[in-house]
C-alpha cells in the first residue's frame, strides 16, 4: 500500500558532519579503564561498549541491487561510493573504515573483560558476562570476514584471506597481526560462540534487547551456520531462539488493522523498540542513516518499488508495508533518531539511531532457508507460510489476509518455472528477504552469500556490473592497516 505523503528530513549540515570525525584507527586505543573493574557489575557496564557502534547499512544497501539513481537528491561518499563501486577513503560517518575501527574497538572491550574475568578468584559471578564478551567477541569478529574477505566457500576459505582475529588486549599500538584464512576466522568464531553461549544469563540484564541474550546468540548462531552451510546447526539454534520454535507470534503483523493504521511517525518509532517483540538484538549507533537514506541521490526509486512491492507474487497478493513519500523520497520508516547535542544549548551534534542486528523475520528466512537445503521442505514452507500471515493482504482494496495466499511447492515451481524445489524456495525466500529489509543493508549479505551480481546506472545512462567475482564485492581495509603487516584486499 503506497502513501505519498511527503515527508521532510533536515539534512546533515557540515557542523553535524564534523562529530563523526576523529574515529579511533585500528587497535589504537583500549576502552576508558579509568574506573577499576573490581566487580561483575563494572564488568557488565564495560560489555555496553563490546557491540560495534557504527551503520554497516549505509554502504551495504548503496552497494545492493535495492538502489538507483534518482537523478537528485542528496550526495555525500558514503552513499555515492559504494554506489559506483569504488572504494570510499572516508574514515568516519557511514564508512567500511569507521565499521572496521568501531568493530575492533568492541573486540578490544569484550578482550579487556575477559582478560579481567580471567584474573578473579570467585569466576561463578563473573560466569555470564565471560559469556557475552566471548559471544560479543564474535560476532564482531563474524561482521568483520563477511564485509573484508570473501563468503565463506567449502571449496576456498582454507585459503581465501580472513581478517585478524584478536583475542588479547593490547598493550601497543598498531602492532603485527595476521590475516589468516577465512576457515580460521569461521573456526574461531564458532570456538568463542560453544564456549559463551552455554554461560550466558539473561537476568543479568536490565534490557534484555541491548544484550547477546539466549535468545539472540541463538539467532546469530544461526546466522553463522547458515553462512558456514552447517544447515543442521543453523536449522537447530533458529529452532531454540524462542521457546515453543514457532516464530508466528514475534513476527511484525504488517497487515494487522492496528499496524496499517500506524501514521509515519508511530511506524518509524515501533520499528526498533526494545519492547518490539520482532528485536531480537539492538544496537545503538551515530548516524546520520535514519534522517538521509530517503533522499539520498542514490536510493529507492518508484521503478525498483514497482518491481518489488507493486509487481505479481508468488503469494497472489499484495504486501500490506505502508510506504511513503514522493518520487524523490519514496522509504518505509524504520529509524528514529535519538539526537544528541554537543552542549545543552547548541544547534550541533550527534544523531544516533537503533540498529536492529537480529530479528524474529531474519531468523526465520534463515531457518527456511536451511531446510531448503536439507531438503527438509514441508518445514521451510511452513515458516514461510507463518511470515506470509503476517505481512501480506489480499489486494490494495481488500486489506486484509486470507488464507488463499499461503504457498506450496507446486504453486512455488509454478511461479518460478523450475522443477527444482530447492532452488524455487530459495528464490522465494530471496525475494521476500529483499523486501522485508528494504533499507537495512541486509539483502547485500544475500548477493555475496549467492554469487547475485548487482548493476547500477550512471547519469549518462552508462551500466557498471559487479559481477560474482569481481574483487570490488570485498570492502577494502583501511590503507593504515599496511603498517601493522596486513595486506590490503586486491583491486
Amino acid at each position: 500500500m503506497i502513501k505519498h505523503t511527503f515527508i521532510s528530513k533536515t539534512m546533515l549540515g557540515v557542523a553535524s558532519l564534523l562529530v563523526f570525525s576523529s574515529c579511533n584507527k585500528y587497535l589504537d586505543q583500549a576502552p576508558d579503564m579509568r574506573t577499576e573493574l573490581n566487580s561483575p557489575e563494572k564488568i557488565g557496564e564495560l560489555l555496553a561498549t563490546a557491540y560495534p557502534q557504527a551503520n554497516y547499512i549505509t554502504f551495504t544497501e548503496s552497494m545492493s541491487d535495492n538502489v538507483s539513481d534518482k537523478g537528485s537528491g542528496a550526495v555525500d561518499p558514503d552513499n555515492s561510493m559504494p554506489y559506483f563501486f569504488k572504494d570510499n577513503k572516508n574514515t568516519d560517518g557511514d564508512s567500511p573504515t569507521n565499521y572496521w575501527n568501531a568493530a575492533y574497538k568492541a573486540i578490544s572491550a569484550a578482550n579487556h573483560a575477559l582478560e579481567i574475568i580471567d584474573k578473579q578468584e570467585g569466576t561463578e559471578a563473573y560466569k555470564p558476562f565471560k559469556g557475552e564478551a566471548l559471544v560479543a567477541r564474535a560476532y564482531a569478529h563474524f561482521m568483520l570476514v563477511t564485509l573484508f574477505s570473501k563468503p565463506y566457500s567449502l571449496q576456498t576459505s582454507t585459503t581465501d584471506p580472513g581478517i585478524p582475529y584478536v583475542t588479547t588486549t593490547e598493550k601497543i599500538v598498531l602492532g603485527h597481526y595476521e590475516r589468516k584464512t577465512v576457515a580460521y576466522v569461521y573456526d574461531m568464531i564458532e570456538k568463542d560462540l560453544k564456549e559463551g553461549m552455554p554461560l550466558i544469563n539473561d537476568s543479568k540484564y536490565k534490557v534484555l534487547k541491548y544484550h547477546f541474550t539466549r535468545s539472540a546468540a541463538s539467532a546469530f548462531a544461526a546466522r553463522f551456520y547458515l553462512y558456514k552451510k552447517d544447515y543442521n546447526n543453523s536449522v537447530k539454534y533458529a529452532s531454540t531462539v524462542f521457546s515453543n520454535g514457532s516464530f508466528s507470534a514475534y513476527l511484525r503483523p504488517v497487515n494487522s488493522t492496528e499496524y496499517m493504521s500506524y501514521q509515519y511517525n508511530e511506524l518509524q518509532a515501533q520499528y526498533t523498540r526494545a519492547v518490539n517483540p520482532a528485536n531480537i538484538l539492538l544496537v545503538e549507533a551515530p548516524t546520520g542513516w535514519g534522517r538521509s537514506y530517503a533522499t539520498n541521490r542514490y536510493g529507492f526509486t518508484s521503478e525498483l518499488m514497482s518491481k518489488l512491492t507493486t509487481s505479481a507474487n508468488v503469494t497472489g497478493g499484495s504486501w500490506a508495508y505502508n510506504i511513503y513519500g514522493n518520487e524523490n523520497s519514496i522509504n518505509i520508516p524504520k529509524f528514529r533518531e535519538h539526537f544528541v547535542r554537543l552542549t545543552l544549548n547548541a544547534e550541533s551534534g550527534i544523531p544516533y539511531n537503533m540498529i536492529p542486528i537480529f530479528s524474529a523475520e531474519e531468523t526465520l528466512f534463515n531457518r527456511a532457508e536451511a531446510n531448503a537445503m536439507l531438503g527438509n521442505f514441508d518445514a521451510s514452507i511452513n515458516d514461510l507460510n507463518d511470515y506470509i500471515a503476517s505481512k501480506f493482504i489480499v489486494s490494495p482494496s481488500l486489506p486484509f489476509y486470507d488464507e488463499s495466499l499461503q504457498i506450496s511447492i507446486d504453486k512455488l515451481m509454478e511461479f518460478y518455472d523450475s522443477p527444482d524445489r530447492t532452488q524455487v524456495l530459495i528464490n522465494c525466500i530471496l525475494d521476500f528477504k529483499r523486501v522485508n529489509f528494504l533499507f537495512e543493508g541486509e539483502r547485500w549479505f544475500d548477493i555475496i552469500r549467492h554469487g547475485l551480481p548487482v548493476q547500477h546506472k550512471k547519469s549518462n545512462g552508462e551500466i557498471l556490473t559487479l559481477g560474482p567475482k569481481d574483487p570490488q564485492r570485498v570492502f577494502q581495509l583501511p590503507e593504515e592497516v599496511q603498517s601493522s603487516g596486513i595486506e590490503l584486499n586486491p583491486r
